[in-house]
């Protein structure tokens, strides 16, 4: 199972992820881990993100590509994957259908988790009071501000892959808004329709 989960900061991908990978045997792909583990490992396309990152420049798409051809055919990978932070953009996502073509492998599912933007604000403050209660810190991307900067930088640059993947008749919507096991659920049946 290969699949792709779109949304915004606090919309749920993380959570959703988590259940994904448990229940079907995938790995979660988030593309600040491999670039971080791509560093580590110093594989030629880390190096190439570490020379870009250590003077200070944003990594170029097609270093994240390289980074994400190199994980695609790790043997932790070979069950299927979740996309998490990537694609970020149309070129990215046109990339992505690319390297997948290249490698004989395609999308099962390209899933967005659909949210009031104005209620995520309300979550997000939520989830930060909840941990403040508990005695344990307040995760950096719950900071009001933060998370803020966070969703118009995804309003501006990322919302726009969903309609890039309903134009291509991959992209099925799920209410993010509904309870986590109904979102679940729903993700479930849309999984058990494509494969």
């Amino acid at each position: 199972m290969r699949l792709v989960l779109l949304g915004p900061p606090g919309a749920g991908k993380g959570t959703q992820a988590q259940r994904l990978v448990a229940r079907h045997g995938i790995v979660q792909l988030s593309t600040g881990d491999m670039l971080r583990a791509a560093v580590a490992a110093g594989t030629p396309v880390g190096l190439q993100a570490k020379a870009v990152m250590d003077a200070g420049g944003l990594v170029s798409d097609e270093i994240v590509i390289g980074i994400i051809a190199e994980r695609l055919v790790a043997p932790d990978a070979r069950n299927g994957f979740i996309l998490d932070g990537f694609p970020r953009t149309v070129a990215q996502a046109e990339a992505l259908d690319k390297l997948l073509a290249e490698k004989g492998m395609k999308l099962d599912a390209v899933i967005e988790l659909v949210v009031d933007q104005e209620k995520l604000v309300t979550r997000i403050l939520n989830r930060a009071a909840e941990a403040q209660a508990r005695g344990e810190a307040v995760r950096k991307d719950d900071d009001p501000v933060v998370f803020k900067t966070r969703l118009e930088a995804y309003n501006r640059d990322t919302a726009v892959v969903a309609p890039y993947y309903r134009a291509r008749g991959q992209l099925k919507q799920i209410d993010g808004m509904l309870p986590i096991d109904e979102v679940t659920a729903a993700i479930d049946g849309v999984l058990a329709e494509a494969v």
